[in-house]
């Protein structure tokens, strides 16, 4: 291991952490969003840290001298694990220094309940991962949480989306090692179209990553929404985040417009980047032909069209026949299923009603949905639309296999051969690995976390195995929100600090797609040999 190139690069990482922060400062001023006076809580906070990224990447950027400038996959892959374990601490300086609350522990006496080092850290990397969980029970008190700092906690979704190694390509370069970094963070099977120069690809996807974040905000400015709503929303849109700067959600504005036009930004997200890219050099018919692309919108259509068809059964004011009992229930049907069934498929969680509501196929269903995820490539999380199409597809062979063991056929991805017999067993592998997580991590949590985290909140104690299986697959999978005492109208405030750093890891897991985090506990990694 080259532990001076590995530290030379994190201390430039805390160096463009620290720059980034620099965009909410101007919010903590009255003619910035909506606070009525000088957050100074909250603007002491963020120079605070601000000057922590500073020191600690000279630090690094000290230890680190005299590196060369080789970096091959095993640094590469220390650097991307240990950015987002450096992201993630130092992206919660700023809850830990302004003194955020999650609620009002006693309104009158002026008592807040002060986020602790667990719950930092939690908001944090549900931010950086898109995963858009949080702690907060009241976000639109600038008492409880500054207005500046809940433009931080929509900025993570901003630089999680776009890959702070990506964004850390584009702006710092690195020549040759840009490729192995690009290669690392980057999620999911590789696909074709990506450019030689790592830091013009890097480039490309930053530009149209942003592209589609002002020209969203702007849409959302001319619907109704103020311009720092808009930039928020957008943030958590394109990043298939999901964190709002209300606690009703999207459900806050109460807008078709708006709910739809987040609809579409949020298909177009959990598309590949790379598909995105050749539609606007005009080679749009390649994405007609892209086998992954075809199934994430016939999942989409199909799925949202079954729950259209049961809707009627999904709703508690909805008739036991079956038939509705007014126009208005049809078309608020029409518009909150399809809104709902995206969101949780490309994993960005934001909420226009309660979801938990639904009977209990169409919860089920949702929970499916949490492990499917975006396509490969996208700011989208989730095991991803190509990894399912290829498992079925193995699975075929395979079963084929069992009954004409001597015939031999090649895995096929739109009609062309894939021969190489590893993406088969990474595959597997994978699908294999996410199980065993799912359901350690489940076990884990049951076994674990106090029956007071349900009892104490009111929430019927039988619903904790359920209850821990979708907070589980939902920070694994990236998604946020979950059922029962985490879905639509809850939050992760209830859990011990135990389980909130268990969802830290999962949630980190599932943004790097297992191996970046996983390497980084195996002592033979670090080895010098």
């Amino acid at each position: 291991m080259n532990y001076p190139i590995v530290l030379r690069l994190l201390g430039m990482v805390s160096w463009l952490m620290g720059a980034t922060m620099l965009g909410s400062v101007p919010w903590a001023f009255p003619w910035f969003g909506q606070a009525e006076h000088i957050e100074w809580q909250g603007l002491i906070a963020l120079a605070g840290s601000i000057a922590g990224c500073v020191v600690l990447g000279g630090v690094f950027r000290y230890l680190g001298r005299g590196a060369n400038v080789s970096i091959y996959r095993r640094e590469a892959m220390a650097v991307v694990g240990l950015s987002w374990v450096l992201a993630t601490a130092l992206g919660a300086l700023p809850y830990l220094f302004s003194h955020s609350s999650i609620a009002w522990a006693d309104y009158d006496s002026g008592q807040r309940r002060l986020m602790n080092v667990a719950d930092c850290l939690f908001e944090s990397q549900s931010g950086f991962s898109t995963t858009g969980a949080t702690v907060l029970t009241d976000i639109e008190d600038p008492l409880l949480l500054p207005r500046c700092i809940l433009f931080w906690r929509c900025s993570t979704h901003f630089l999680g989306g776009l890959g702070i190694i990506v964004l850390f390509v584009a702006v710092l370069g690195q020549g040759s090692a840009g490729k192995a970094l690009m290669r690392a963070e980057i999620p999911g099977p590789s696909k074709e179209g990506s450019q030689e120069r790592m830091q013009h690809t890097a480039w490309t996807f930053a530009a149209i990553y942003c592209a589609l974040n002002l020209v969203l905000a702007v849409l959302l400015k001319i619907e109704g929404m103020n311009w720092f709503d808009a930039i928020c929303h957008a943030f958590g849109t394109m990043a298939t985040g999901g964190f709002s700067t209300y606690n009703a959600s999207l459900g806050y504005f109460n807008s078709a417009a708006i709910d739809y036009t987040v609809l579409v930004f949020m298909i177009i997200a959990g598309m590949n980047f790379t598909l995105i890219y050749l539609v606007t050099v005009g080679r749009g018919a390649i994405m007609l032909r892209d086998v992954e692309w075809r199934s994430y919108m016939a999942i989409i259509l199909g799925g949202s069209l079954l729950l259209g068809v049961i809707s009627v059964y999904l709703y508690e004011d909805f008739d036991r026949e079956g038939v509705l009992s007014d126009a208005s229930e049809a078309i608020s049907a029409a518009r909150y299923v399809p809104f709902t069934f995206v969101s949780i498929l490309t994993t960005t969680g934001f909420g226009t009603h309660d979801f938990d509501q639904w009977n209990q196929f169409g919860r089920a269903m949702l929970f499916l949905l949490m492990f499917v995820g975006g396509c490969a490539g996208s700011t989208g999380g989730g095991m991803k639309v190509i990894r399912h199409v290829l498992f079925v597809k193995i699975l075929r062979l395979e079963i084929e296999h069992s009954f004409h063991p001597n015939v031999v056929r090649h895995l096929r991805l739109g009609g062309v051969p894939i021969p190489d017999p590893e993406l088969r067993r990474a595959i597997l592998l994978y699908f294999g690995l996410v199980t065993f997580l799912f359901m350690f991590s489940w076990i884990l949590l049951v076994g674990l976390e106090p029956d007071a985290t349900w009892t104490e909140h009111n929430q019927p104690l039988q619903n904790k195995l359920i209850d821990s299986a979708s907070a589980v697959a939902a920070t694994l999978n990236n998604i946020g929100p979950g059922l029962g005492t985490v879905g639509a109208t809850q939050n992760y405030s209830a859990f011990s600090s135990f389980a909130k750093l268990l969802f830290v890891l999962l949630m980190m897991l599932g943004r790097l797609e297992l191996f970046p985090v996983l390497v980084l506990g195996m002592p033979s990694f670090w080895r010098s040999k």
